[in-house]
């Protein structure tokens, strides 16, 4: 595999399959913790159980019917009657009775019958209380209230029963609650009742006054209306038939003088034309209509004899003749007569004919008169219509309500309920909470997951690299390997010596496994000089450094340790040599390189002290004739390892990176810090510098977390020079 210049502080994409298991073995880690959480809520519920009273149950079971036993005929129907058939509406039905059993009527019925408002120990009030303490308490204690929330009313499945149940600390105060809950109901459902029917029987009355008023103020209004239009003696249906009767005889006459006044009318009219088509001619009357009657027939007669006596005379006498004379004078009062009477007949008829025109005008009069007493007899005959209905609607709605008022005051008169009790509460001596069983399941259960949060909630806290899934997923950098913990006991100088002098220990199988894992990082470009650095001090990076130089030069490689910590460096004091030649000196031209490098006491393994600290180590590292000391000193060694400052202490790091084939990060199991981790790789990412992986220093592999991980770097082997535990090198 090959080192990588990319972003590596950048992390791992996502979450994977060995960061989940991970995350798995840390909560499995902490599975102390969670036992404890565990046991310690189950501690607590169980105490807080042990505490709570004993609380004991009785149950009523009670029948309700939607409907009372019908005892009286089915014509008489109940106030509050309930004749359901619906599957909701019943529901509904046996939910309302729930609602009534728990209310706060039912249940002041119980507190006034049983004198709970004054019990000490219903109210839960202490013993030995004071009185005067106990008779406040008494009067602001709400009995009713307490009352009702021990009720429970359960109703049984598919049936009409109904389960009354109450809750106490005394077996015998429950049962007997619980049956006293059931009477009082029963009573405030016949109450009910009772008083639904006597307020609709006080508004029936009154209704009844009422509609006795109407009714007898709609009689008095049918006989005055009677009275005002003299029907004493016949109906109105009787007098409208009479009037009709009129209005037709006078139809018909009035066609009859109508009749007759045409014809008069025509007769008349002829009379006048032949008086003026006659002009002085007086014998027109004769062809008047009526002229040959009797008497004038014989006028006429007489004047023509008297005429033809008077012609006679005329023709033997003179004008003159006293006999002509005469006959001429018989003539003119014949002829008068003659004319009188013709005159008389125009008269007659003229005479007629307005008698006839008056005829017609009284029986137009009359007509209208009685068209006009007509109306006046349907207007009346409305009003009485009227007022009949008004007068006949009070009169059913008057027997309707009479008839209602009996039905409710037969009904009121009886005492049936719909329900009845099935079975009586009686005491139980097994209380129903606490459920101890039950509560210390529930309480080791939420432990168990309370526990399961705290884990996890650790797990997130943790936020050191401590595992091969931090280096990995977290930091995303390439995993070496590990360095177990060294033994306590031994002395600075044998823990940075530990792999030379235990070669068979865990720690140096360790770091050969490292060694391995380098070498292996580029095979066909092996990396020549590599910078060992840290993010922050006491991580353990020298020492790292030292076992990795052993380990290389275990494997016949010439190894150079360089100390370029030129602010604190510590390989001289590692292997006992002296730092008065050393980089420093030779960057500035003190000396030379064969002279500076110490041998020790590894074989093909040595070292190139710090030198006199100068004042500017990062100006230093970053001249070209540090550059020219790391070629000279590749030309002569196989492997050249650089042991740098802290990434995040100093840029001298950053500044050797850039400088070297490739950078070694070290981390310390359980302290290095990620957030401090990503900002040393993050320099480094800056510098586009090589990073080659991490190494995981100070590990114990005691610990659960690491057991199962590293099982192969323990257990195997002789086990004298196997570490057995201590602190972290430094």
């Amino acid at each position: 595999m090959e080192g990588t210049v990319l972003d590596p502080a950048g992390g791992a994409p996502g979450a994977t399959s060995a960061s989940v298991m991970h995350r798995v073995r840390g909560v499995w880690r902490r599975r102390w913790v969670m036992l404890g959480v565990a046991l310690g809520v189950t501690a607590l519920t169980a105490a807080w159980t042990l505490r709570q009273p004993r609380i004991f149950a009785a149950s009523t079971s009670l029948i309700i019917d939607v409907t009372a036993p019908r005892i009286l005929d089915g014509e008489v129907k109940e106030v509050m009657g309930e004749e359901r058939s619906n599957y909701w509406f019943n529901k509904e039905y046996y939910a309302t009775q729930s609602e009534i059993i728990t209310s706060r009527a039912v249940a002041s019925r119980v507190v006034d019958r049983l004198g709970l408002s004054k019990d000490a120990s219903f109210l839960g009030l202490p013993p030995d209380q004071d009185p005067t303490t106990r008779a406040k308490a008494l009067e602001g204690a709400d009995a009713v209230g307490l009352l009702r929330s021990r009720i429970q009313v359960v109703p049984g499945k598919d049936s009409r029963v109904m389960n009354i149940g109450v809750e106490d600390v005394d077996p015998v105060r429950a049962a007997l609650l619980s049956n006293e809950v059931a009477a009082a109901y029963m009573a405030e459902n016949l109450a009910l009742k009772l008083r639904t029917t006597e307020e609709a029987r006080t508004w029936l009355e009154g209704r009844l006054d009422e509609l006795g008023r109407q009714s007898k103020a709609g009689e008095m209004a049918v006989y005055d209306l009677k009275k005002d239009a003299d029907m004493l003696s016949t109906s109105l249906e009787s007098r409208l038939s009479i009037v009709s009767e009129r209005i037709n005889s006078y139809n018909l006459k009035l066609t009859e003088v109508r009749t007759r006044i045409a014809a008069q009318q025509a007769r008349v009219d002829a009379i006048h034309r032949l008086r003026k088509d006659a002009g002085n001619d007086e014998t027109w009357a004769e062809a008047v209509p009526g002229a040959k009657d009797g008497p004038i027939q014989d006028l006429k007669s007489r004047y023509g004899e008297q005429k033809a006596a008077c012609a006679e005379l005329t023709e033997r006498y003179l004008p003159e003749h006293p006999k002509l004379l005469e006959c001429n004078r018989k003539l003119e009062v014949v002829r008068d007569d003659l004319l009188k009477s013709l005159t008389n007949v125009v008269r007659s008829a003229e005479t007629q004919l307005a008698e006839a025109q008056g005829e017609e005008k009284n029986l137009n009069k009359l007509l209208d008169e009685t068209k006009a007493e007509a109306f006046q007899v349907n207007k009346k005959a409305i009003e009485y219509g009227r007022l009949q209905r008004e007068s006949d609607n009070n009169q059913r709605l008057y027997e309707l309500v009479l008839k209602r008022l009996k039905d409710i005051e037969l009904s009121g008169l009886l005492r049936t309920s719909n329900v009845r009790v099935l079975d009586a509460a009686q005491p139980v001596l097994v209380p129903v909470r606490p459920h101890t069983r039950r509560n210390l399941m529930v309480g080791w259960v939420m432990g168990l997951l309370l526990g399961l949060g705290v884990a996890l909630f650790l797990e997130m806290l943790e936020n050191t690299v401590g595992s091969q899934a931090d280096v990995e997923d977290v930091l995303g950098l390439a995993f070496l390997g590990v360095v177990p913990r060294m033994e306590a006991t031994k002395a600075p100088g044998d823990r940075d010596l530990y792999v030379h002098r235990a070669p068979r220990s865990a720690v140096a199988e360790c770091c050969r496994a490292v060694r391995t894992n380098l070498l292996f990082m580029s095979p066909d470009h092996p990396c020549k000089t590599l910078v060992v650095t840290s993010s922050g001090p006491q991580e353990g990076k020298s020492t790292t450094c030292i076992n990795l130089g052993v380990a290389m030069a275990q494997s016949g490689n010439r190894v150079l340790l360089l100390d370029t910590d030129m602010r604190r460096p510590r390989l001289h004091r590692a292997f006992g040599v002296p730092n008065d030649l050393g980089i420093s000196s030779l960057v500035v031209g003190e000396g030379s390189l064969d002279k500076a490098v110490k041998s020790t006491e590894v074989p093909n393994l040595f070292v190139l002290p710090c030198g006199p600290l100068p004042p500017n180590p990062a100006e230093l590292l970053h001249t070209r004739a540090f550059k020219e000391l790391l070629r000279t000193a590749g030309e002569k060694f196989d492997r050249i390892i650089l042991d740098s400052p802290p990434l995040n202490a100093v840029v001298d790091a950053a500044v050797l990176a850039t400088q070297a084939d490739g950078v070694v990060m070290v981390l310390k199991a359980g302290r290095t810090d990620r957030g401090a981790a990503k900002r040393a790789l993050r320099s480094l990412a800056d510098v586009q510098a090589r990073m080659f992986g991490a190494i995981l220093n100070d590990v114990d592999l005691r610990q659960p977390r690491y057991g199962d991980t590293y099982l192969g770097y323990q257990g195997y082997g002789p086990t004298q020079d196997e570490p057995k535990g201590g602190v972290a090198p430094s």
